[in-house]
């Protein structure tokens, strides 16, 4: 199962977290992994090429995390919040390959 965390300040996601493999296919085949892939991977990217900030970022296989100041979250909002809806919807379409939990930054 993959499990996207994300961590909210006030409504404004400061960090998220995506980890496991999804299990609805073999590799290269698994149409939720691309899927979810896909999407924090575009949010990242836009989030540190096109915005141009310098968020925290650990990648390494099956596991990706991005935490931003308060300051650099509210830049970037539309995308966590349009991000954190693309899952939302991809986890009531599998919901034995897909965990989404939201928690509260603690800082």
């Amino acid at each position: 199962m993959t499990t996207a965390k994300f961590l909210f300040s006030d409504d404004v996601v400061v960090s998220f977290e995506l980890s496991g493999h999804s299990g609805a296919g073999e590799s290269g085949t698994d149409i939720v992994c691309s899927a979810v892939s896909s999407a924090i991977f575009m949010a990242a990217n836009t989030i540190i090429e096109i915005l141009k900030l310098n968020p925290e970022t650990v990648v390494r296989d099956g596991y990706l995390k991005l935490e931003m100041t308060s300051d650099d979250a509210r830049k970037s909002k539309v995308i966590t919040d349009g991000l954190y809806l693309h899952l939302s919807e991809l986890q009531s379409q599998y919901p034995n390959n897909l965990k989404l939990e939201r928690g509260v930054f603690d800082a």
